[in-house]
């Protein structure tokens, strides 16, 4: 069954393509570093596709980034066309995965104009993909967005963004912001198949992570059909390989690496602990008492319901404390121990509400 597999938990995660564009100065790699997992910009490994633009990719990371370095008016006409080359090549071939699915043009607040040439890399990046409009270095509008949004008439969304905290010169400080809207408004923009790589990828946005349920969704799904054919659940170890498919996407979309051996423990500590939803002799009093009562077919959907219970219990808590720990160290990987016992510690007095 593909949906247990460690293997395409992870492949079915995808991969996502984003283009970001400016001038030098605007702070595209700021932007890329406070947006994207480890610091994607200064360790992700970039590959020349034109003479002003870098593929930057990151093993085992959902992500390319296509980083149009020295976008400068003087050469503008060239770069305009190489870029437009290499982006109509990639977008009409047959593979969707080398699509650019997404550009962001960057455009600083602190310069209060718009030159024609962005307008134009604009029109034109806006005939291939989405394109999101991005103010950096958001401090004063005064007006500025409105003057944007009336010039970049083809952008699919306008977002202000200060990638980092600031201090002015009275001592205020001013946090980052805009950065959750970004992922938001990104998300609401790409291919539909393209929302857990940009969760993965990403590390703005936690709630972004939290509402991509997908996994726990299809887990849910393969349980209840498991449990209707009809399959005594009278060993919790059952649900395991199913479990274990859920816990590594889910692993995946929070950006986590983790070995099929220390997700097979994982799960093993959870169902095999002293948790009550996960004891095997109260999973076994409860669906074999269903089963006797009611026969074997109603007796399988109700254990369906059982089963697919004790699995989104498991995979909200898991989600739950990944996503404690990412608020609290996001670019912190955290091991096997910390998990299992959060995770544990988490499902004590869960109930099936049976």
């Amino acid at each position: 069954m593909q949906l247990t597999t460690l293997e395409y938990a992870t492949k079915d995660q995808g991969h996502v393509n984003i283009l970001i564009a400016g001038r030098s100065g605007v702070g595209k790699s700021t932007l890329i570093n406070s947006v994207f997992q480890s610091d994607f910009a200064e360790t992700g490994q970039g590959k020349p596709v034109t003479r002003n633009t870098v593929e930057i990719v990151k093993e085992g990371f959902p992500l390319s980034i296509f980083d149009t370095r020295g976008l400068e008016m003087t050469e503008f006409s060239d770069t305009l066309g190489d870029l437009e080359r290499i982006v109509s090549h990639r977008c009409s071939d047959k593979d969707e995965r080398r699509h650019i699915h997404l550009a962001w043009i960057c455009i600083q607040e602190d310069g209060r104009r718009i030159e024609d040439a962005e307008i134009n890399l604009h029109d034109m990046l806006s005939k291939y993909m989405p394109v999101i409009t991005v103010i950096t270095k958001a401090r004063s509008d005064n007006g500025f967005k409105a003057t944007v949004e009336s010039l970049m008439t083809k952008s699919r969304r306008f977002a202000r963004v200060r990638a980092l905290e600031e201090s002015l010169d009275d001592g205020y400080q001013l946090p980052p912001m805009g950065l959750e809207a970004l992922i938001s408004l990104s998300s609401e923009v790409i291919p539909e198949g393209k929302h857990r790589a940009l969760a993965a990828a990403q590390k703005a946005n936690l709630h972004y992570k939290k509402s991509v349920k997908i996994v726990l969704a299809a887990a849910k799904a393969t349980v209840a059909a498991v449990g209707k054919k009809p399959i005594p659940l009278s060993d919790a170890g059952v649900l395991a390989p199913i479990q274990i498919g859920m816990i590594a996407g889910i692993r995946s979309i929070f950006g986590m690496k983790l070995a099929k051996t220390d997700i097979s423990s994982l799960v093993s500590s959870a169902i095999q602990g002293e948790t009550p939803i996960f004891r095997e002799k109260d999973i076994l009093t409860n669906v074999l008492k269903l089963i006797h009562r009611e026969g074997t077919a109603s007796g399988g959907i109700i254990s369906a319901a059982t089963a697919s219970a004790i699995t989104v219990a498991l995979g909200e808590a898991y989600i739950s404390v990944l996503s404690t720990f990412q608020t609290s160290q996001p670019d912190t990987v955290p091991d096997s121990y910390y998990i299992s016992s959060k995770l544990r510690e988490s499902l004590e007095g869960y109930e099936l509400g049976m």
